[in-house]
């Protein structure tokens, strides 16, 4: 990085000292709104200008103990400001401290020539202070079930997943401890996002929300819950807008799924998954038309997706399906690989697609055979799960659920027919 240059009257560094007193007059905004904060619009402006003085005089200087100098003195001025006893109830005033230290060293970036990075950030803080009480309240919502799925999560991410061999290995090369496990975090982060939004959101926000973070976690646990709710009449036209948002949610679960795992696929992909968006859509649109308003919509209870044990079970799917799609399509062609498709898509769509596409990154499969057991696992999931929904929701649900699911087929269809047809197949 070129550090400004100290030669000439100086004025060519007017921008620098500019941008540093708005990094302190964006977050001084903010704490002025806070009538606890002993630190303003004033304060933080000086304490930004003072982290570029300091980071200017180090460099001319040649020392660096100049600006841990002006970060030890603007420690000790915010620890004299709010040394003392506090009102019962009063903010002690940690967060305005900590938030006069964090511009301190933003201002020190801007003249070391990181000016983007140090906006970002100070957009990030004053963002941070101002939802407070969003942020409590989101806190306060999470249980302890929730905070473990949490937890372990970050162990499934940074304890487990560093320390595993990035190497091929068994046969075809397929086998690889840490590109497994990567897919692992990889589905677990999804349905954990989903899984904590469900526990925070709860009914408040109706069949959209909760169809959209149930597809998160999983589509067929939230097929199934409103399935057998889908058997009181009252509850029969949300259940089937819930069931119909849930699976197209898997149709984004997939996209994300193609960007973290092969971006030179989505050029192929996105169209086909696109289609089954749009058609299932169209579909779901229809009846939306007809859904009457609930304020009671059930929870679906949903297991920790974070679990050692899920994970485990998800990774040794995953590595059972990648090594049988190489093995099947090596001896029996794209027949094999199709096969391994319609079986695995029946109960999981995610293991063939991330198979599917780290072969394809491999070299060992193409991208129109990728992308068409992608389509074909949708498409036996979708049968399995309409199956399940008939047998345990019942004819009229499973009649609604129909036109959803129905039209979601055709899409993902229609798309292959495309694909096909591009590639002279037709």
């Amino acid at each position: 990085m070129d550090l400004p240059s100290m030669q000439g009257n100086g004025v060519e560094h007017i921008p620098t000292f500019l941008t540093s007193l708005a990094i302190g007059l964006l977050i001084g905004l903010e704490r002025e709104r806070n009538p606890s904060a002993k630190a303003g619009l004033r304060t933080f402006a000086l304490i930004a200008l003072s982290g570029t003085l300091a980071a200017m005089l180090s460099q001319l200087m040649q020392s660096p103990w100049v600006l841990a100098l002006g970060m030890f003195t603007t420690g000790m001025i915010i620890v004299s400001a709010y040394f003392g006893p506090h009102a019962p109830g009063e903010d002690p005033g940690t967060t305005t401290s900590a938030a006069l230290l964090v511009c301190y060293l933003l201002g020190a970036m801007v003249w070391f020539g990181a000016e983007t990075p140090a906006l970002m950030l100070a957009i990030a803080v004053t963002i941070l202070l101002y939802f407070k009480p969003e942020l409590h309240g989101w806190s306060q919502g999470l249980s302890r079930r929730d905070l473990i799925s949490i937890f372990q999560f970050a162990v499934l991410t940074f304890i487990i997943l560093p320390i595993l061999p990035n190497h091929n290995y068994g046969p075809y090369n397929t086998l690889n401890p840490y590109q497994t496990w990567l897919m692992v975090v990889l589905i677990s982060g999804l349905s954990l996002a989903g899984y904590v939004a469900l526990r925070i959101v709860g009914q408040r926000y109706g069949a959209p929300i909760l169809g959209f973070l149930g597809g998160l976690v999983s589509s067929t646990a939230t097929s199934l819950v409103y399935a057998r709710h889908g058997k009181s009449a009252g509850m029969l036209q949300l259940s089937v807008i819930v069931i119909l948002i849930a699976n197209l949610v898997v149709i984004l679960r997939l996209a994300v799924e193609g960007l973290a795992v092969s971006p030179r696929s989505l050029p192929t992909l996105l169209p086909i998954l696109g289609s089954g968006l749009v058609f299932g859509l169209a579909g779901t649109a229809v009846l939306w038309r007809r859904l009457a308003k609930s304020a009671d919509l059930p929870l679906p209870e949903m297991t920790n997706p974070t679990e050692i044990r899920t994970a485990l079970g998800f990774g040794l799917l995953y590595a059972l399906v990648l090594f049988l799609s190489a093995w099947l399509s090596d001896i029996a062609g794209s027949k094999g690989l199709y096969a391994v498709a319609v079986v695995s898509g029946l109960t999981d769509v995610d293991a063939i697609t991330l198979s599917s596409l780290r072969l394809y990154e491999l070299g060992k499969l193409e991208l129109s055979q990728a992308v068409t057991a992608i389509a074909l696992a949708f498409l036996a999931n979708l049968v399995f799960k309409f199956v399940l929904i008939a047998t345990i929701g019942g004819a009229q649900l499973a009649k609604r659920c129909a036109i959803g699911f129905a039209a979601m087929g055709l899409g993902m269809g229609a798309g292959l027919i495309w694909l096909h047809g591009n590639l002279g197949f037709f």
